[in-house]
């Protein structure tokens, strides 16, 4: 999961320093500033999440002046902390677009809970803001649905290399979009009028994959009985996609590369050449340059297709999609069907905690399966498991029936909360810290931590 970045702005060194540690303790990732020039410059570097504000700030040490700067930090969430509770000062400062107003000495329970709540906030707006982009735009690079990093960087290279001619190879696991992100390539392009054609090699039999693509002349062999157009020559002025190249035959990556090197090809038993203008997507979930060493596929065609890679995540490595493509696959459901769902916030927590081992593809299918046994109004867990009877509420952790909340200080109450989700969210993994860290919403450091701290 992302580090959510926060930007402390105070004036005292002190307070800097302690506030800055506890919020890296909660797994932020904090900047500080000791002005409002100095925040200026580091979010020029540092694209902060929420910024923390202390309404008296050197020079001038007035509030309205550090009121009046709430528009330099570009809609980011403000939350204003001041040394004196001033209930016109807080009210001018919300109304002037803070998102709250803390006063010294600063709970820390309290400034955990605002934070989070600013920070949601966030995140939801930057989530609905993508979808109303994708439904705007269905077939531009807004078809590639998240907000996590790997996600906007790859909108960003589709965008950049579509409107050119450039090879381009799309690589990653199943089901993690490879497919939408060619046809989005090609949508974006100047051939966008021309035919999109997509071959899966490896559901086309060897024996038939020639002639497939390079069509065939009457006669050419039994059963030819009049001249068949090759999907080469469908595809001409417009995309060709070559999904799962990785199990195209030795003998066909020979007469391809041909094709790629000139452009020309002969159908199969016919002497007229013929010359295409295609542009070449290839997509595979193989690993090529293994394949390479292994004799199984060509270098110099490696080479040819290679153009730009564009490289997939697998979902469990960026969870932090599952919410906006959920929202997304729901709505879509809801256009088709004429039918109005929401997920309950109980739902939601359930898929993010699944590995998705076929990615995106068995999330989009999972969720339409669910929704299909849904009355309209709402899935919640309860629909879920209907279907998943194995599925169970994520935090189902009472504490020990035998102690009171008397009986144990607040602090070991939460010591012993922490260690039951930590040990569960391990047993459920297999002990993988990485995949455990995601089901709790922390860093993998912040779980090693607590760990460490707890002796799981």
């Amino acid at each position: 999961m992302t580090q959510n970045k926060i930007l402390l702005v105070d004036d005292e060194p002190a307070f800097r320093e302690l506030a800055s540690r506890w919020l890296a303790n909660q797994d932020y990732h904090v900047k500080t500033a000791a002005s409002l020039d100095e925040a200026r410059s580091a979010l020029e570097s540092f694209d902060a999440d929420l910024v923390l504000l202390d309404l008296s700030m050197p020079p001038h040490f007035d509030p309205q002046v550090t009121l009046n700067s709430l528009g330099d930090f570009d809609g980011r969430p403000v939350i204003i902390i001041t040394g004196h509770a001033d209930r016109e000062l807080a009210l001018k400062a919300v109304s002037l677009g803070a998102w709250d107003f803390i006063a010294k000495p600063i709970d820390p329970d309290m400034l955990a809970v605002v934070v989070r709540r600013a920070i949601t906030k966030t995140t939801l707006e930057r989530e609905l803001n993508q979808l109303k982009q994708a439904s705007q735009s269905p077939q531009g690079a807004a078809a590639y649905i998240g907000h996590s990093l790997s996600s906007q960087k790859i909108r960003a290279l589709v965008e950049r290399i579509a409107p050119t001619d450039v090879r381009v190879l799309v690589t990653g696991p199943s089901g993690t979009g490879k497919e939408v992100i060619s046809r989005t390539l090609h949508d974006l392009s100047h051939r966008k009028a021309k035919p999109f054609v997509s071959v899966h090699c490896g559901a086309i039999p060897a024996e038939l994959l020639e002639s497939e693509l390079f069509g065939y002349v009457k006669g050419a062999f039994t059963g030819a009985e009049k001249d068949k157009v090759g999907l080469l020559s469908l595809a001409d002025g417009g995309t060709l996609f070559l999904d799962e190249i990785g199990e195209m035959p030795l003998a066909m990556q020979v007469k391809l590369l041909r094709v790629l090197q000139e452009g020309t090809f002969f159908p199969v038993g016919g002497r007229e050449q013929k010359h295409i203008d295609i542009r070449v997507i290839s997509a595979t979930n193989a690993d090529l340059l293994e394949k390479v060493r292994e004799g199984e596929f060509r270098e110099d065609l490696f080479y040819r297709i290679k153009g730009v890679n564009i490289e997939t995540l697998a979902l469990a490595d960026r969870l932090d999609d599952v919410p906006v493509l959920l929202q997304a696959f729901l709505q879509r459901w809801q256009s088709q069907h004429a039918t109005m769902l929401k997920l309950s916030p109980d739902a939601v927590q359930w898929f993010r905690d699944q590995t998705w081992p076929g990615n995106v593809r068995e999330l989009k299918n999972t969720l339409e399966s669910v929704a299909s046994i849904c009355p309209e109004g709402r899935i919640t867990l309860d629909d879920i498991q209907l279907l998943y009877p194995s599925s169970a509420p994520v935090f189902v952790m009472p504490l020990t029936s035998h102690l009171s909340l008397n009986d144990i200080s607040l602090d070991e109450q939460v010591r012993d909360l922490e260690i039951r989700l930590i040990t569960q969210a391990l047993e459920k993994h297999q002990g993988n810290r990485t995949q455990a860290a995601k089901q709790l919403g922390i860093s993998r450091q912040g779980l090693i931590k607590k760990i460490e701290r707890y002796g799981v």
